[in-house]
C-alpha cells in the first residue's frame, strides 16, 4: 500500500505519538557487537556506522554519545517521495527554537529533539495537525 502525499491530508493526519524512553546517537565501526533488536535505526557513513539506540542500553554496552533525545512518531503513513511534510514540521520546530533531527522510514517519520523540549514539541504538532 503507498503511503500519502498530499502535503494538506499529511498534516491533518500526522498524528504524533510520543516514544517513551530516552534515545542517543552513537557511532560505532562494527554493529556485530549490538544486538539487531537494540537498535533503533542504523545508517552506514563513511567515518563509521551510526546508531540510534534507547540511552540505558548505550550505557551497558559503554558506548559514548553527546545528544540524548525524545522520539515522536508522526503515524501517519507518508510517501517517500511525499513533499513538503518534513520541512514543514521542522520550520514549525525551528520557529520556537527546537532542533530535529529526522529519521524517514518506509511509513512513518521519526523526529528525535531535546528532551526537555519533547512536550512543547508535542503542542506545535498537534496545532499543525489542527488537533
Amino acid at each position: 500500500m503507498p503511503g500519502e502525499t498530499n502535503l494538506s491530508i499529511l498534516l491533518k493526519s500526522m498524528k504524533p505519538e510520543l516514544n517513551p524512553g530516552e534515545y542517543v546517537f552513537c557511532t560505532i565501526n562494527d554493529i556485530a557487537n549490538i544486538n539487531s533488536q537494540h537498535i533503533i535505526s542504523f545508517f552506514r557513513e563513511k567515518e563509521g556506522f551510526t546508531v540510534v539506540v534507547e540511552k540505558n542500553i548505550a550505557d551497558q554496552l559503554k558506548l559514548s554519545y553527546s545528544f540524548v533525545a525524545k522520539w515522536i512518531t508522526l503515524t501517519v503513513h507518508s510517501s517517500l517521495d511525499a513533499v513538503g511534510l518534513t520541512a514543514t514540521f521542522a520550520n514549525a520546530l525551528a520557529n520556537e527554537n527546537i532542533s530535529c533531527n529526522v529519521i524517514a522510514a518506509y511509513y512513518h517519520d521519526h523526529i528525535f529533539l531535546p528532551v526537555a523540549q519533547a512536550d512543547q514539541a508535542m503542542k506545535i504538532l498537534k496545532k499543525l495537525a489542527g488537533a
